[in-house]
């Protein structure tokens, strides 16, 4: 069993590598999902894995990197204990890392 989140990241989080930075902070954390800037100059995404490591990430979020100036952090949908399946499907299909889109 796993959680998911899906998020958008608000404040100057776009051309300060706030996408590769937690591509990075996943990757180090075993997760599963993806981001990408949204044109309203937020950064959107989800990611999926153990329920302490989605905290872990949830908690870099609201750092971010350090050029970042993080103002809020929206959880658009959080499920918790649930089948690796299901997360798959909430992504759109299988993902074996976490990936940046465009």
């Amino acid at each position: 069993m796993v959680d998911l989140i899906q998020f958008k990241v608000t404040g100057s989080v776009q051309g300060v590598s706030f996408r590769y930075a937690t591509q990075k902070e996943a990757q180090k954390l075993g997760l599963k999902g993806w981001c990408r800037n949204h044109p309203d100059s937020s950064v959107e995404g989800a990611a999926v894995g153990p329920s302490d490591k989605i905290q872990q990430f949830h908690q870099f979020l609201h750092r971010g990197p350090s050029a970042a100036e993080v103002e809020r952090v929206e959880l658009i949908t959080e499920k918790r204990n649930i089948s690796e399946q299901e997360a798959d499907k909430a992504l759109g299909g299988r993902l074996s890392g976490f990936e940046v889109r465009r």
